[in-house]
């Protein structure tokens, strides 16, 4: 038995804006006599949008009508309607995820974006789809090699160490080709932020090459820091959009470096410099003649389509196929996920924990997630049904566990509660901080999307 599901990715970028649509077919590998093991077996990608450039106001915030027009056409463009959407994921990456330009963008495309696609922003998710999309995740597995996969924009590049295929390491820096932004004639008509301490070109400056070759410069030697190439010193910390030395204490083995993004483009091409209105090109010059470079280094099979690509093909999981679900209206969005550590749910007061944490949360409606337990017998199912409903009140009971035991949780909170919404899932892991979007069944299965909403 398979199922297609149709997925929109849409991925608006400092400089870029675009959109895919792909289908993911999912199918039960288990024999008829075993329980359910839904895969996601095929994703093809059915139709790759332009590349457009982001619609901007002022040179640096979202124009939220124009991209409202923009997916729009290209939604006619591919041949869907709304209502034909399944999943997928909008990505809102590098300098564009400022706050004022995400929630743009999020009231432009809020009843837009199909019945289960989702807005999401942070560099976290980004590196991973990016690591995805751009094919580095399957060199790794295929190869067993050891890659680190750096996804070069406009605005940031998110970095993801990746062994046997899994990304066990994310990053994200300030390092981008339009950090700076040049007219045709030569003057400077944008700083980054970023960038102000850095360097002492300003707006309305006409630099020379030199210069703006040594930003780039100056840049790229981050990257190769972040790599482990180079001395780390206070630049790295300067551009990191997180605690960077803790997540690139790379291996001392033999790392294969991977790129993607608008500027991945550039490396390998003599681009004259300044074409693009930014210092693109000389970045991508820079890293071309530097360290990175120096050994082994793989292009991405997508490269500024990388995060795109990953958004519409590789956003979506599968919960376990042993769930409960109880009268509960699906699909589900941006519910925010509350988790408890494994000493809090074996503590005698893990009800109180549960309500304070509950009072917290600025939702009516959130999933709490354990560990749960790996083969649990009546009584550990039936102690932690107790401390979750004393915990949870008059609330939904929305649920995700670790371990394989979602059906026997469900069904005994179903014996000890009146009929309200219920849901139970298992086989999830969640980042902090973690949004989760959850779509109507694949067979026994559920497909649901972990997100990171940052807008900061």
């Amino acid at each position: 038995m398979s199922d297609r599901l149709l997925s929109v990715g849409l991925d608006v970028g400092t400089t870029t804006t675009q959109m895919i649509l792909s289908a993911i077919t999912v199918q039960n590998r288990a024999s008829g006599f075993a329980v359910p093991e839904m895969t996601i077996t095929e994703r093809e990608v059915l139709y790759k949008s332009p590349v457009h450039f982001t619609p901007l106001v002022g040179g640096h915030l979202v124009d939220g009508d124009k991209l409202r027009a923009l997916v729009e056409q290209e939604y006619r463009n591919a041949g869907i309607r709304r209502e034909d959407v399944d999943t997928g994921a909008i990505i809102i990456t590098g300098e564009t995820s400022r706050k004022e330009n995400a929630s743009a963008v999020l009231q432009a495309l809020s009843d837009y974006a199909g019945e289960f696609v989702v807005a999401t922003a942070g560099p976290d998710l980004e590196s991973v789809l990016a690591a995805k999309g751009a094919g580095a995740a399957e060199y790794s597995e295929k190869t067993g090699k050891t890659v680190l996969h750096m996804d070069i924009g406009g605005g940031t590049s998110n970095l993801a160490l990746l062994k046997d295929g899994k990304v066990i390491r994310t990053g994200c820096l300030n390092v981008g080709g339009r950090l700076l932004k040049l007219n045709t004639a030569g003057e400077v008509t944008y700083v980054s932020p970023v960038l102000r301490d850095l360097t002492q070109i300003r707006v309305g400056d006409k630099p020379a090459l030199p210069q703006l070759t040594q930003v780039a410069q100056m840049l790229c030697s981050a990257l190769e820091m972040a790599a482990g190439q180079a001395n780390e010193t206070a630049l790295l910390r300067q551009l990191a959009t997180d605690e960077v030395k803790a997540i690139w204490e790379v291996p001392r083995e033999t790392v294969t470096v991977s790129f993607s993004g608008g500027v991945a483009d550039c490396i390998e091409k003599d681009i004259p410099p300044l074409q693009f209105g930014d210092i693109g090109s000389l970045l991508g010059k820079a890293i071309r003649e530097s360290s990175l470079c120096k050994n082994a280094y793989i292009l991405g099979k997508e490269t500024i389509r990388a995060t795109v690509i990953g958004a519409g093909c590789h956003s979506t999981q599968l919960s376990g196929s042993t769930v409960f679900c109880r009268d509960v209206e699906l699909p589900k969005k941006n519910l925010p996920v509350i988790s408890f550590s494994k000493q809090e749910q074996e503590s005698p007061d893990f009800s109180r924990c549960i309500r304070d944490r509950l009072a917290a949360c600025d939702s009516l409606e959130a999933v709490l997630a354990m560990e749960g337990y790996e083969s649990p017998d009546y009584r550990q199912v039936s102690s932690l049904a107790e401390k979750i409903l004393a915990g949870v009140g008059e609330r939904p009971v929305y649920l995700c566990l670790q371990g394989d035991m979602a059906k026997a949780l469900g069904q005994r909170l179903s014996l000890m509660t009146e009929k309200r919404p219920c849901l139970c899932l298992d086989r999830l892991k969640f980042t902090p901080e973690s949004y989760l979007d959850i779509g109507t069944p694949v067979g026994p299965c559920f497909p649901v999307v972990i997100k990171t909403l940052v807008l900061a």
